[in-house]
């Protein structure tokens, strides 16, 4: 039914966009009064069918995709048309022609600048990387048309994608399937901070929490050696046990968060609060590129790096931000060291999940640049953390997608908030917690 109305669509979108050449060629004046009639329901309601969709912003955006694929087909046959007529008058009637075309472009413009806001308004998914080259192209005859056509493919997998996912979670909100038996804390790795500026973990904690998920964040400073980190995640664990009385947690890592909670675990007395442990494209095994860059730039170098980064940090509300340590601590021969000395508490569940990046132009700035070289010292990795670095417990979960892409380490906590093709990071979370509770943690 649905490729019925487009037909439809597409004829009445035609039908107006040449109405001085069909009026010429014996179309029925009131045909044309209605074509223009119906023009203008289409602008406001470009599909019944979209009308479906369980969020106003996918309706808004579904309709954008509609117009713009309208757009391309009505405009090309519109163009085919009037070389046809041109070629078809006799000269002295080719003055219709002109008018043909002004029209034409007029309600191709329409059509058009009603599609593309709709889009650029309401797609998460086009980013600024598709809407500058949208606009840059759209001044190139052809490049513009596979820009088009680039962005309709975007937008339209977006709405898709984030309808299923909508409609998958009204359909379980009564099982509460993320619901376990003790919260989750999440912990965020090196560089990176999740609170105050900065969401770290994108689009998975509301995710969770509307499975059912209690969730609770590390808290602590962006960069210090895993002994300080770990220190300051045991004060936060024994903050939330006390002021909850959840008796344990749940924590998820990522990155270097799961070393520093494994020193919390087994160092700090931590085993007696913690139930599980999952870490995600953490460094057990460190990272020999790192112990390179160590080793071949100079001292005077890393310190200016560091006390730039330091002050930095510290203006952002970091009390003591230790770059040089926080780095050292990632490299293979501090590793090594720290497996030796931190071992397993019995009793907690151990886990790992890790990700591989296909090819280095898989992954954004600067993961694109440093996968080459992690690489070239490690092996296949996700643009930070080689693959053998990853595994660490009972359980360990490899993930990566078909084709050139890949999932790098920054995919593995949304953070650029990217639909991935075959990867829903979101719903990994979700089960991932669902399995925690089934476990009876």
């Amino acid at each position: 039914m649905k490729y019925v109305v487009r037909v439809c669509a597409f004829a009445v979108l035609f039908l107006t966009a040449n109405l001085p050449a069909l009026l010429h060629l014996g179309l029925p004046g009131a045909a044309a009064v209605g074509a223009a009639m119906l023009f203008l329901l289409i602008q406001a309601v470009p599909s019944a069918e979209n009308r479906k969709l369980p969020a106003r912003r996918l309706r808004i955006l579904g309709d954008g995709c509609e117009l713009l694929a309208l757009f391309l087909a009505s405009g090309t046959a519109s163009v085919i048309f009037e070389i046809a007529l041109f070629v078809r008058l006799a000269p002295g009637e080719r003055g219709i022609c002109l008018w043909n075309l002004a029209v034409l472009m007029l309600a191709e413009a329409v059509v058009f600048w009603n599609g593309i806001l709709r889009v650029y308004l309401t797609s998460f998914q086009l980013g600024l990387k598709w809407r500058i080259v949208g606009i840059v192209c759209g001044w190139i005859p052809g490049a513009n048309l596979a820009a088009l056509w680039k962005i309709i493919s975007v937008a339209s997998r977006e709405v898709g994608f984030e309808s299923q996912r909508i409609i998958r979670n009204r359909e379980r909100k009564e099982e509460q399937i993320c619901r376990t038996k003790y919260p989750l804390l999440l912990v965020h790795g090196v560089f990176f901070r999740d609170f105050k500026y900065f969401n770290y973990w994108g689009r998975i904690p509301r995710e969770l929490e509307e499975n059912g998920a209690v969730i609770y964040y590390g808290n602590h400073q962006s960069a210090a050696s895993v002994a300080d980190s770990a220190s300051e995640l045991a004060a936060r664990i024994r903050q939330i046990t006390e002021e909850t009385g959840c008796g344990k947690v749940n924590v998820i890592a990522h990155s270097k968060g799961g070393l520093d909670t494994r020193f919390a675990v087994s160092c700090l007395g931590m085993d007696r609060y913690v139930a599980s442990l999952t870490t995600i494209n953490t460094p057990h095994r460190g990272c020999v590129f790192a112990d390179y860059l160590l080793g071949v730039i100079p001292d005077s170098v890393q310190k200016k790096v560091a006390a730039g980064y330091n002050g930095a940090l510290k203006r952002l509300g970091d009390e003591n931000p230790d770059f040089l340590a926080a780095v050292g601590d990632l490299t293979a021969s501090s590793c090594e060291k720290f497996n030796e000395k931190v071992k397993d508490c019995p009793g907690i569940f151990y886990q790992s999940v890790g990700s591989k990046l296909n090819r280095a132009g898989g992954g954004r700035f600067p993961l694109n640049f440093s996968h080459r070289l992690v690489k070239y010292f490690d092996g296949p990795n996700d643009g930070l953390v080689a693959e053998s670095s990853f595994p660490w417990g009972e359980k360990f979960t490899f993930l990566t997608v078909r084709g050139k892409r890949g999932i790098s380490h920054g995919d593995m906590i949304d953070l650029n908030r990217e639909n991935i093709r075959d990867f829903d990071v979101r719903e990994f979370y979700v089960k991932l917690v669902e399995d925690l509770g089934k476990r009876g943690f």
